[in-house]
């Protein structure tokens, strides 16, 4: 069955709106809450926004790894719940695909809420997306609102004008600089410190295309994609028609030959013919060789596997593993411009 090409937005957050944290995934805070608690406090300070935590939030992991319907429950409930106006992940992980059986559908498409999160957040991302929800492919807590203060000054700026004060049309823009991971959490005194900071004086690289494409926003971590394909969550082949997929690559660091083996999955089942562009995010961990050596296999299966020789592709862009990153809304539309090396959303993701 395909859905609905127009999917439902949720409404934009104020200054004084509740958020739900949760964790549908990995139990992170329960491991190192001196990290769950700063990226509390940056949430509340920078944004103004008032934290509801939800039962799951610092749960132990053995607990939540034994009970994927009660993080399910979780989510169910922060959807139901009335005073809540966004939901924010604490982390990743690698296990919530074992939620979605028990998510009350039909209440979270009734409710339509702001939901982020990014890595295995993925899973809830797409399958909500899918069934006619824009969702959010962002930072959680632990991983983003905690280093808030020790990366790009614009990353707040970017928060604020994608989830509370939107402009009709977004452009994107490179960050200034960028890091590959964060100081170890177990440093006595952590206070969100990042490795050193890189310069971004490469940029993002075009590999191919022309003109404009236009296509609504549909991607995350092409890993975590792999725990979905051939579920009962993995979307209808139409429901690719026209969209901009984009992936990024996780702190595992997949091989590039891995990276193709997926990207070939999906030329074999048919995807990459209904797509109208591809973005990949900035490759964790991977040397400069490692990077251009995943550009080539990219562009190899794309165009040379597959015959997509006239779609934008897009990569080293600054969204997934790497901070800071952006935001990308799943289900809204957006334009590559090629000649003009832009990237733009067409209209705001939140009412």
């Amino acid at each position: 069955m395909v859905l609905s090409s127009v999917p439902q937005k949720p409404n934009r957050l104020k200054v004084g709106d509740t958020v739900a944290v949760l964790s549908p995934s990995w139990g992170g805070p329960s491991v190192f809450p001196h990290v769950f608690d700063l990226g509390l406090r940056n949430i509340e300070s920078r944004f103004g926004l008032k934290i509801k935590e939800f039962k799951t939030a610092r749960l132990p992991n053995s607990n939540l790894y034994e009970n994927p319907r009660l993080r399910a429950e979780d989510i169910n409930r922060a959807f139901a719940d009335t005073e809540v106006k966004g939901i924010f992940a604490s982390i990743g992980g690698d296990d919530s695909v074992r939620i979605l059986p028990f998510l009350d559908l039909e209440l979270i498409k009734a409710n339509p809420k702001i939901l982020m999160g990014y890595s295995d957040t993925t899973t809830l991302n797409s399958y909500l997306c899918s069934q006619g929800l824009v969702t959010y492919n962002g930072p959680s807590v632990m991983a983003g609102f905690a280093q808030l203060h020790h990366v790009e000054p614009s990353l707040a700026d970017h928060i604020e004008a994608m989830l509370m004060n939107p402009c009709q049309q977004y452009s994107y823009q490179p960050y200034e600089s960028w890091t590959n991971n964060y100081v170890n959490w177990t440093t006595p005194g952590y206070n969100g410190e990042t490795a050193p900071p890189v310069s971004n004086k490469e940029g993002w690289r075009w590999l191919q295309g022309t003109g404009h494409a236009q296509g609504r926003l549909f991607g995350g971590c092409i890993e975590v994609f792999e725990f979905l394909k051939g579920t009962a969550f993995w979307p209808d082949l139409r429901f690719f028609d026209d969209k901009i997929l984009f992936f990024e690559t996780s702190e595992d660091k997949p091989s590039v030959t891995n990276v193709k083996y997926m990207l070939r999955n999906y030329g074999s089942m048919g995807v990459l013919d209904r797509i109208q562009g591809l973005c990949f995010g900035r490759a964790r961990s991977y040397t400069d060789e490692e990077k251009a050596e995943l550009d080539k296999v990219i562009v190899q299966v794309i165009a040379g596997e597959f015959g997509r020789n006239d779609i934008p592709i897009v990569s080293n862009m600054d969204f997934g593993h790497t901070d800071p990153q952006w935001i990308l809304p799943l289900g809204v539309p957006a334009e590559l411009g090629c000649e003009s090396k832009t990237f733009r959303l067409l209209e705001p993701s939140v009412n």
